[in-house]
């Protein structure tokens, strides 16, 4: 292939980038390249609110052909949570032909080396953040995610998660030098002289499975890893949420073939309705990598059964916050208030058990009940959500029936503290837009820990009694060791509780925020600074990123000569 965009012309444009991700990753400061401010958009080549706007409203209805072989039919259904049809249709693919395809370009693709892989996904990534507004209204109504939210944690949320991946993947790459002269002194006979050559070489074609709720945000770091360590990437999106995953293929294709290299090496796998293909490919020979973000029933299916591939899995777990004292109780439920109802609580970071003693809490505000810590923050989530439009700008839309079935059903598994309430989108009347519930269980009584123990997607939390502190650590250890969770948060005043709280997350492997009072939230994490998961406990097998996500996804491979 003729390439537009020659290796010397890439590294020039991206070297400093990957360099400034290198950096970051090793001090953990803060950075990005990618703006979170959508007025940041609109120059050098980047869409602004009103192009973007028009690109995305252009796909409506339109058939997105992506050039790819073995396209043998059509598919699409996909239906806005805000009650839009999209429209839009996808190659559906006969693998036979398409895998066969992914892997004709991988040599070339391999040959490439670890820098000029990286400035290649560098370029996707770029132009994927030019066209963040576009890929904001995607993911706003594919996901149910309010638009600023869509905007950040689809648009330069995501791509600094893939971003980190790439550099990850280069770092990994890059450890073992590419050659290296070898002797060994032999007394007084000749030394053992050897050249030997180390080449980094791809596991085969990896499958990348989308979720619905954050397509871009957990789906670039599976997808850029892969790829940047040689391996051609199919994309499995969800079938409620294909069309921003597809755009991102789109993207991939045509900066691939720009490089000179073949577009098949990314592809896009949609599917008819009710078709399940994720199962079949998962099983493929020639799939060599998975990364699945979604239910731990299919997770863990993944897991015992495709047994031929590296598998990379973000599943279920029951997210625990222990509240036990503060010097900052306003602060607390702020915090508390907006973790709950963010994105309606569709996060898999988003707290679900709060464990509360039932004697109480010390406050600066004095010493406040259990009844009256957990009717403080149901009055919290009220004033925030108080305002219709603020509340709709913060809430988003149930994404799908199962999590608005949830939520109706946990106003019956205890005395309920706060009710959900719905509210109206005057802007997209078809959306169902639902406040969190808040239902008061206790810890002491079996019946009720089967709701406790068991994750309930969505904007449905739990305040949990306890008989003490010490209640609480164990409680939150076998929450974690059983079930598994993604965040854990506590409050407390005492030091003692504090390392109690933190030895439970250092031997369970589980990522601990504390005394968050402020504008950082428990479900949020910032790429190149925090792991999000661990892999260490039930609710994930990888954490985004570090070493261990990128490393297996390539071997390396040495010949060696006699010098």
């Amino acid at each position: 292939m003729t390439a537009a965009l020659s290796a010397h012309e890439l590294i020039a444009r991206h070297r400093s980038t990957l360099d400034q991700a290198l950096e970051a990753i090793r001090t953990r400061a803060y950075w990005s390249p990618h703006p979170e401010h959508p007025k940041a958009y609109g120059e050098n080549g980047s869409l602004d609110a009103a192009a973007g706007k028009a690109a995305f409203d252009a796909l409506l209805g339109s058939r997105l052909d992506l050039g790819q072989p073995g396209t043998d039919d059509w598919v699409g259904g996909e239906t806005s949570p805000y009650g839009v049809d999209l429209g839009v249709t996808y190659p559906h693919a006969d693998l036979d032909v398409l895998l066969p395809a992914m892997k004709a370009g991988q040599r070339a693709w391999r040959d490439a080396g670890a820098e000029q892989r990286a400035v290649v996904c560098l370029e996707i990534l770029k132009r994927i953040s030019d066209r963040t507004h576009e890929f904001a209204h995607a993911v706003m109504h594919t996901s149910g995610q309010a638009f600023m939210m869509a905007f950040q944690a689809g648009g330069p949320h995501a791509q600094d998660r893939g971003l980190e991946a790439v550099a990850y993947a280069y770092v990994e790459q890059v450890r073992t030098p590419d050659n290296a002269e070898w002797t060994k002194p032999q007394g007084k006979r000749d030394p053992l002289a050897m050249n030997k050559q180390f080449t980094p070489v791809p596991r085969g074609i990896a499958l990348m499975i989308g979720c619905n709720t954050f397509p871009t945000w957990n789906g670039y770091p599976g997808l850029f890893a892969s790829l940047a360590t040689g391996n051609a990437v199919l994309v499995k999106p969800h079938p409620r949420a294909v069309l921003p995953l597809a755009l991102t293929v789109q993207v991939a294709r045509e900066v691939l073939a720009e490089a000179g290299f073949d577009p098949n090496l990314v592809a896009l796998a949609a599917e008819r309705p009710g078709e399940g293909i994720a199962k079949t490919l998962a099983l493929r020979p020639e799939i060599r990598i998975i990364d699945y973000t979604g239910s731990t029933e299919f997770g863990d299916w993944l897991e015992a059964n495709a047994r031929q591939a590296q598998v990379y899995t973000e599943k279920a777990g029951v997210n625990t916050v222990v509240v036990h004292s503060t010097s900052d109780y306003k602060g607390m439920l702020s915090n508390l208030a907006f973790s709950l109802s963010l994105y309606s609580g569709q996060m898999c970071t988003t707290p679900q058990n709060l464990l509360v003693p039932r004697e109480g809490i010390s406050t600066d505000q004095g010493p406040k009940s259990y009844d009256e810590v957990v009717a403080d923050l149901a009055r919290a989530v009220d004033g925030l959500l108080g305002d219709d439009a603020r509340a709709n700008a913060l809430l988003g839309a149930i994404v799908n029936p199962d999590v608005k079935a949830r939520l109706e059903a946990a106003a019956g598994l205890g005395e309920v503290a706060l009710a959900s309430r719905e509210i109206t989108n005057p802007d997209f009347p078809g959306a169902v837009v639902r406040t969190p519930v808040i239902v008061k269980l206790d810890g002491a009584k079996p019946d009720d820990e089967a709701a406790y123990m068991s994750e309930c997607f969505g904007p449905v939390s739990f305040a949990v009694a306890v008989d003490s502190a010490e209640d609480a650590t164990e409680l939150l250890r076998r929450t974690v060791r059983e079930k598994g969770a993604m965040t854990v948060g506590a409050y407390t005043t005492d030091p003692q509780v504090e390392q109690a709280v933190q030895e439970v997350c250092l031997e369970e492997a589980a990522q601990l925020s504390l005394n968050l009072t402020g504008g950082v939230y428990v479900n949020q994490t910032a790429a190149f600074s925090d792991f999000h998961g661990s892999g260490g406990n039930p609710a994930a097998s990888a954490a985004l990123c570090d070493g261990a996500f990128v490393a297996n996804r390539f071997r390396v491979v040495e010949v060696r000569r006699d010098a």
